[in-house]
């Protein structure tokens, strides 16, 4: 048993369904706060001095807040964290003006990464990645995303899914797998996007399944890499196998991956950095949760996703980090929560809500996270700040003073 006394201010969207609109704005604010947790769930949240009678629980151990901010832990619902190598050489490229596809068509990008993911043993992949979770973790984000993506073949797609298998396993983080084979064309498939497509469909996608080993099955559908008939495909197919759909859309091209998104009622459609009206429109019908990855706009020197316009039409907006090698080399979600400020213009409520319950909402764990809640898992963020507006308003130092994970205290 573990009790957190002394909290400032304690601050939590609430519920279990992601919150759209104006309810993404509100949050719940208790002052002078405390919260009583057992078994690793929260049995108890108290306001304005209250404490529990704790005489007869002699082996409650007491936290003391100091008059600190709490809320939620911190959920990252799109990364790419299980990789080989790392893509710096790609500076000099980018400073004489290669773009994003440039690079790709090249043969590098993506397709470099996934030569040296290839090259490294499914122990190797393990260790550097399980250092990522750790940076995470103590960053706040007590639950991630993690897609694959850089196998772009059965035995090193299921090498990565296995590595975020064991990092959910062995790990304190709650890791969330995906699936993300059509994430580029391999160069075994060169030109031959279909039958990749159908390659996925046939002999990986099975596998996937059959093993257990991702619960979403996510797809790039881009200019130069799957357009939608091919997206659409791959969708349908891992809706068949029963699992969650989440597509890439409108990264660098509004080719009509957000509109898939809304008419497939895909969990989440994530990046649209180009989406245009239709898209936003097909995602409001569809009940699509829109997961912004703004330091990626940063990274690529890129226009920013129409948050506000989404949260006026209704649509869930979750805010993530995109920790990859290639488009957003840093995993640190407090950065993306001040972009999220800064750059959507969204208020210090509405970028918790997109960090924590939407998130949540956008890898099926509403019900269990996202919200300080009674019943929920005790994930919890002790910040070195006296309300949420520091949290948005400083930036490059990471403000966590504790992390609560499962009840257990893990800084």
């Amino acid at each position: 048993m573990l009790l957190i006394k002394n909290i400032g201010i304690l601050q939590t969207p609430i519920g279990k369904n992601s919150l759209c609109g104006s309810e993404q704005a509100q949050n719940l604010k208790l002052c002078n706060a405390a919260i009583l947790i057992e078994g690793g769930k929260i049995v108890e949240v108290y306001k304005d001095g209250e404490l529990p009678d704790l005489s007869g629980y002699a082996d409650c151990q007491v936290l003391d807040a100091q008059n600190r901010l709490v809320t939620p832990g911190l959920v990252d619902c799109h990364t790419h964290m299980v990789f080989g190598g790392w893509r710096h050489n790609e500076i000099p490229l980018k400073l004489r003006g290669a773009t994003y596809l440039d690079i790709l068509k090249a043969g590098g990008g993506i397709l470099d990464t996934v030569r040296h993911t290839r090259q490294m043993s499914e122990d190797e992949l393990y260790e550097k990645s399980k250092g990522f979770a750790r940076e995470m973790l103590l960053g706040g984000v007590t639950t991630v995303e993690s897609k694959s993506g850089y196998g772009l073949n059965l035995d090193d797609e299921l090498k990565q899914l296995r590595v975020n298998k064991r990092l959910n396993e062995q790990t304190p983080i709650d890791v969330v797998s995906t699936f993300l084979g059509a994430h580029a064309i391999p160069p075994e498939y060169k030109d031959k996007p279909d039958e990749y497509i159908d390659y996925l469909c046939d002999v990986v996608l099975p596998e996937v399944k059959r093993q257990n080993l991702a619960e979403f099955c996510d797809v790039f559908c881009e200019d130069s890499v799957f357009d939608v008939e091919q997206s659409k495909k791959m969708l349908l197919c891992a809706k068949k196998y029963g699992m969650g759909c989440k597509i890439h859309a409108d990264e660098i091209e509004a080719i009509g991956g957000a509109v898939l998104a809304g008419e497939l009622g895909a969990i989440s459609a994530e990046h649209l950095i180009a989406t245009n009206g239709q898209g936003i429109d097909s995602m409001a019908k569809g009940g699509v949760t829109a997961a912004l990855l703004p330091a990626t706009s940063f990274y690529l020197n890129k226009t920013y996703a129409p948050a506000r316009q989404m949260i006026e039409k209704g649509i869930p907006v979750a805010i993530a980090s995109d920790f990859n090698p290639g488009s957003c080399p840093s995993l640190n979600l407090q950065f993306a929560i001040n972009l999220g400020y800064l750059k959507y213009r969204m208020l210090p409520e509405e970028i918790l809500t997109a960090t924590t319950l939407n998130a949540a909402c956008a890898i099926n764990r509403g019900q269990t996270i996202g919200s300080i809640e009674v019943g929920k898992q005790a994930d919890l963020v002790i910040w070195d700040a006296p309300n949420f507006e520091m949290i948005c308003y400083r930036f490059g130092s990471n403000q966590v003073k504790t992390v609560i994970k499962k009840g257990e205290i893990i800084q």
